[in-house]
């Protein structure tokens, strides 16, 4: 290659870099953004009217701490809600946490009855029933009923959380019993539209609650469930039961995990004249719940309520916990009752949680709160038909006798007025 093409190629390859350059550097400056001009135009959406100060970040200094952890049962460092989370490693130790009390009772209480409680309290029902019963009644007194009808009724059915099973057998059962009979009115449609629901509930199912002592001993009862759905609660009200029929109770506040929960069970405990056994805060609760069935056999009680700690129901480590409570009492007598507790409000939530239990414990009863609370009455079939466990209790208020029996021909004319 001669001299002269090598200049040649060089002065080519000079030019390109330079127009690459000068390219470059022009479209770096149309990119930018003015801090200093406004930009013309229509304005929209939201508007700032003071910019962002921005100023350089100073070194934070931490001091270290104890991890909070350490403290805690939970430590297998799974993800958790509630009481159950872990601690996150930055935070501040958290201190005692104030909770409101029964207030306390100088003498024992006058207790209502549990006779005829659930019809007492057919009122809180107001819910369930404005959106279940009303509906349907509407719905099957109209006369003959079209296929849009028919749906109406199948939708009042799930909105009302009775499940797809449990629906799709009510509505052919209406819908061959209405073929045959007639149904014409309000009325004749009240009466076949009780009949079926008593019949989805189950009656023959055994509510009775297994609490009277046997052979020499108390009988004994778990009450068990998530955080929050007002177990502590339930154990309370439901000590006010068997004392209103005659029974002497003994309350073990196995829950050390929570603030003031063995405070609270006491006090509900000497609202009612029984003795409740507590352990040290955090501490081992199959230990309490141990001590509590002794407590028991001592003193010759009726009945030994343990209210347990909340599990969530995702946590392997604390249902097996769980577990470890119930066959730690069974050294010394038989768990006649494992009552799970459940927010009416959940939905299927709760009927996840109701599967986990069962499988851990054996579930015996379930306890359904809040229902007053809810315009879902129908979880109570969901439950029944999803664990082939009977519901036994309902709760229906914020009162200490707002504790019922349930009764499925008097609930089901609670939801349908």
């Amino acid at each position: 290659m001669s001299t002269s093409s090598l200049v040649l190629i060089l002065v080519v390859v000079a030019v390109v870099l330079i127009a690459a350059l000068v390219t470059g550097v022009v479209l770096t400056r149309r990119r930018r953004i003015s801090l200093s001009q406004k930009e013309e135009g229509p304005r929209t959406g939201y508007e700032a009217t003071s910019g962002i100060s921005l100023a350089p970040a100073k070194p934070e200094v931490v001091e270290p701490v104890e991890h909070p952890v350490a403290d805690r049962t939970e430590v297998d460092g799974q993800p958790g809600v509630g009481d159950d989370a872990s601690v996150p490693r930055d935070s501040v130790k958290r201190g005692f946490v104030e909770v409101d009390l029964p207030e306390q009772a100088s003498e024992v209480e006058e207790i209502e009855p549990t006779e005829g409680r659930l019809e007492r309290l057919r009122g809180k029902l107001s819910k369930s029933r404005n959106a279940f019963g009303t509906s349907l009644l509407g719905l099957l007194g109209a006369g003959d009923l079209d296929e849009d009808s028919w749906q109406d009724v199948e939708d009042t059915l799930l909105i009302a959380d009775l499940g797809a099973a449990t629906t799709t057998e009510i509505v052919d059962t209406l819908r061959t019993k209405i073929a045959g009979s007639g149904v014409r009115t309000e009325a004749e449609a009240q009466a076949l539209l009780r009949s079926v629901l008593v019949d989805a509930l189950d009656p023959s199912m055994d509510r009775s609650l297994k609490a009277l002592p046997h052979s020499g001993k108390p009988a004994v009862l778990l009450v068990v469930g998530v955080n929050g759905v007002g177990k502590t609660t339930t154990t309370g009200k439901l000590a006010r039961v068997l004392v209103a029929d005659g029974r002497t109770v003994l309350l073990g506040a196995a829950d050390t995990f929570r603030a003031a929960a063995a405070d609270q069970l006491e006090t509900w405990g000497k609202r009612v004249g029984a003795e409740t056994v507590r352990g040290p805060e955090g501490g081992d609760p199959a230990s309490v719940a141990f001590d509590a069935v002794k407590r028991g056999m001592d003193s010759g009680v009726d009945t030994v309520l343990i209210d347990t700690a909340g599990r969530l129901h995702t946590k392997v480590g604390l249902m097996d916990e769980l577990g470890k409570v119930k066959r730690v009492v069974e050294k010394q007598a038989v768990v006649d009752e494992v009552l799970l507790v459940l927010d009416a409000t959940t939905g299927q939530n709760g009927l996840t949680q109701a599967r986990v239990f069962a499988e851990q414990v054996d579930i015996t009863g379930i306890v359904l709160t809040k229902l007053d609370g809810t315009a879902k009455g129908g979880i109570v079939f969901q439950v029944q038909r999803e664990l082939g466990v009977p519901v036994k209790l309902v709760g229906l208020g914020e009162g200490p006798d707002h504790l019922a029996p349930f009764e499925p021909g008097a609930f089901v004319d609670a939801l349908l007025g």
